[in-house]
């Protein structure tokens, strides 16, 4: 049974008063089901990686070496089915120059069932990646070579580069954002699916590939929705040491000014990053100095001080 958006509306502020509830009335088993959640949403939280590099030449507008990095993300939902389209995330090109050359970087992102079938014939490998050259072609008005092959390197360039070029792409997909923040707070991060497919820019196969009726294979997940200008909270980030000088944890400090209810702001944990994000007012996106360990990590929202502490204990 589909529930109106009012009525999730009123489920999420039940829930959320609950969990004030419990803040305030029994800390021991507030970070209990904290933690649970934590673990429960480690793979979702976790940022893309790196699964094959495919290399190829831009043709037009300027001829170019070309690299893309495909990803696998748990972030990117599924297909609903063999016939619905397959989502996936284009990261923004960016122009790389070692010496004398000068090559372009594109990351790719799709949900691991996909890569990881792909991986296993290399028919359906072919395919996906020849939908990935066409579908960045549509985006970016790109004429690529029809050839190419898989380097000997899973990535071309940094992790650290992908991650945010993705991460920051991903943060811009309004529709599936409101559906991830959703099912967050509602303890259900297990897959995201795009609530209207046909509103977004769809890729045929084509007929010579497909038995039967031609479906749609890849949509692009994006949003033309005009984003709200969201303020970077004051924080205070600090490594806590041993005696002997030995770090810890790290401890966070935002301010929220104006907002009275945990209810409010969405938390998510990698190893190596975090990102607030609070009621359409403030956003924050840091990368730790530090691996953390996303298991044992605790977060305290005080009321009074419109204050959220996170306790990030190191690996």
């Amino acid at each position: 049974m589909k529930t109106s958006s009012k009525g999730l509306l009123t489920q999420l502020t039940q829930f959320w008063n609950l969990l004030d509830d419990l803040a305030e009335n029994n800390p021991e088993g507030y970070k209990n089901f904290i933690e649970q959640e934590l673990k429960e949403g480690k793979q979702l939280c976790a940022g893309p990686e790196p699964q094959f590099c495919v290399q190829t030449r831009i043709l037009k507008p300027k001829e170019k070496m070309l690299f893309i990095n495909l990803c696998q993300w748990k972030r990117i939902p599924a297909p609903k089915s063999l016939t619905h389209p397959v989502p996936l995330i284009v990261g923004r090109p960016e122009d790389i120059s070692e010496t004398s050359d000068t090559y372009t970087v594109i990351d790719v992102a799709y949900n691991p069932d996909i890569l990881q079938t792909a991986e296993k014939d290399q028919v359906k490998k072919d395919q996906l990646v020849k939908m990935t050259m066409k579908c960045i072609e549509e985006q970016l008005q790109f004429t690529l070579s029809h050839t190419y092959h898989i380097t000997k390197f899973r990535i071309k360039g940094s992790i650290q580069r992908t991650k945010q070029n993705l991460i920051g792409i991903q943060a811009e997909c309004t529709d599936l954002k409101q559906r991830m923040r959703k099912e967050h707070s509602l303890g259900q991060i297990r897959s995201s699916t795009v609530s209207n497919p046909d509103q977004f820019p769809q890729l045929l196969l084509p007929k010579d590939q497909v038995s039967g009726k031609a479906g749609r294979l890849i949509e692009e997940i994006s949003s033309t929705e005009i984003q709200v200008e969201m303020k970077i909270p004051v924080y205070e980030l600090k490594i806590v040491k041993d005696q002997n000088e030995k770090p810890l944890k790290i401890e966070l400090k935002v301010e929220l000014p104006g907002i009275n209810s945990v209810s409010l702001c969405d938390l998510s944990v990698s190893e190596d990053d975090l990102l607030i994000e609070v009621s359409e007012k403030y956003r924050l996106h840091l990368n730790l100095p530090e691996s953390v360990n996303i298991e044992m990590t605790t977060a305290k929202f005080i009321k009074e001080k419109s204050t959220l502490m996170i306790m990030m204990p190191l690996v």
